[in-house]
């Protein structure tokens, strides 16, 4: 048997296990964000917990402020590890982590200036009489999310190793112990916003926290970042792809996190719960089709820098099938959306039907390009990506503006997020095929 056809074996093999491994510990992690809805709901009420969402959004615009660095870290590494250059991934993993951390601290500092001297309530469209300590729930929100950027690097690192269900553990016990702590605040009665920002936002930097030295010290002393290695020449091997990592990640933030905050302005905090519940319901197939996809971007990567095209071509016929099974459970969701609404939160919050269809079509939009995207990704053929995603999040706001102003209707700021997506999708596939087929010339090719 040759060498190429071990490797191809041991590739699938790999993605096979993590795929089982990420199915049972996304399962998990659903489960828990099942049951986080109801508890933080209750805990805070329909206001309050709209301002957490609303918070929760803006602090999603932190984690993603790596300049595409993560992402970069994931497919070079991908890359020095498939022709065996330990030295130069130890190196790449040091100095990524210098640079993160030069990125982050006076980004921090800057946050929490600009939380002192701004009329926060103003910005948010936020009752003061109704959230008294919204400032301090700001400033100790930062101050913890920016200290997990630096750490959360680990995830990146195992994806590199291609070991998405690793990154996917680390996730499920930060969730987990966030269930925890907000259960604990339930039942103590406090109801407090600040401590629900506490626990959630302390729950995932513990884990990591614990994480690095087991990573590091124990499972792979080879990789361990050191500060002698420390070189950016070496970070700025991965700059460029993490550049244009960075612009689509920060095109996918505007058009998915800041809706949130959006809904909140355009209409009232309370409006961003419905909408929330709605798109954690449909999200979960978004969920389960990113658990099979996200082996596949750096096994994709191994697989091109040794030329075994046949076996990316193998892959996506599974994703094929996989696409067709989620549209139907996705189509089933819409039919028993309310009930599952009133089993999973009562008759508290009434959620149109209409919303449940928009959302569903939205997020399998969503899914339908990741299929040809993730594959992209790990090629690292991503101008058209870019071009796209910065093109629906430049038009994004004020097409959703333009909806409301004219309609006041909270659908049609949907409709819109479903409209801007969909160019992307279909330049996805486009490419993909031209990719796999050995036809893509020019900016198809870039």
């Amino acid at each position: 048997m040759t060498n190429e056809k071990i490797t191809s074996q041991s590739r699938s093999s790999r993605l096979k296990k993590n795929i089982i491994a990420s199915f049972c510990i996304k399962g998990w992690s659903a489960f828990i964000i099942f049951l986080m809805v109801p508890i933080t709901l209750k805990c805070l009420g329909e206001y309050n917990n709209g301002v957490w969402l609303t918070i929760s959004s803006i602090m999603l615009w932190i984690d993603n402020m790596d300049i595409g660095l993560g992402n970069g870290l994931r497919n070079k590494l991908a890359v020095y590890l498939a022709h065996e250059e330990t030295e130069h991934a130890r190196s790449l993993i040091s100095s990524t982590f210098a640079l993160l951390s030069y990125i982050i601290v006076p980004t921090m500092l800057v946050l929490t200036g600009l939380i002192i001297v701004s009329d926060n309530y103003q910005l948010l469209n936020i009752d003061p009489s109704k959230v008294g300590d919204l400032n301090q729930v700001l400033i100790v929100t930062v101050i913890l999310v920016c200290t997990t950027f630096i750490f959360k690097l680990i995830g990146n690192f195992y994806m590199g190793l291609q070991l998405p269900a690793v990154s996917n553990l680390l996730i499920a016990l930060g969730q987990t112990l966030a269930l925890i702590g907000t259960f604990i605040v339930y039942k103590s009665g406090s109801h407090s916003l600040l401590h629900i920002a506490i626990v959630n936002s302390a729950a995932p930097l513990l884990v990591y926290l614990l994480a690095f030295p087991y990573t590091f010290w124990y499972k792979y002393p080879q990789l361990r970042p050191v500060v002698s290695l420390i070189n950016l020449k070496e970070a700025k091997a991965v700059i460029s792809m993490s550049i244009q990592f960075f612009i689509m990640q920060l095109s996918s933030l505007i058009l998915f996190t800041t809706s949130n905050i959006l809904i909140s302005r355009f209409f009232n905090p309370a409006m961003v719960t419905p909408y929330q519940i709605t798109y954690r319901y449909f999200s979960i197939m978004l969920v389960l089709f990113t658990v099979i996809c996200m082996p596949f971007w750096n096994a994709t990567t191994d697989a091109y820098e040794r030329g075994d095209m046949q076996w990316i071509k193998n892959a996506t016929r599974k994703l094929r099938f996989m696409t067709i099974c989620i549209m139907i459970c996705m189509a089933a969701m819409v039919i028993f959306s309310d009930f599952v609404y009133a089993v999973w939160i009562g008759q508290d919050i009434t959620i149109d039907l209409s919303m449940s269809i928009v959302m569903a079509a939205y997020i399998f939009i969503l899914i339908y390009s990741m299929r040809y995207s993730y594959f992209i990704n790990g090629i690292g053929k991503l101008r058209l990506q870019l071009i796209f995603t910065s093109m629906a999040a430049i038009l994004f706001i004020p097409l959703a503006y333009l909806a409301v102003k004219w309609t006041n209707s909270i659908i049609w700021f949907m409709v819109i997020m479903c409209i801007v997506n969909t160019p992307g999708l279909i330049v996805n596939r486009i490419q993909f095929n031209k990719l796999i087929n050995g036809t893509a010339k020019g900016i198809w090719n870039k």
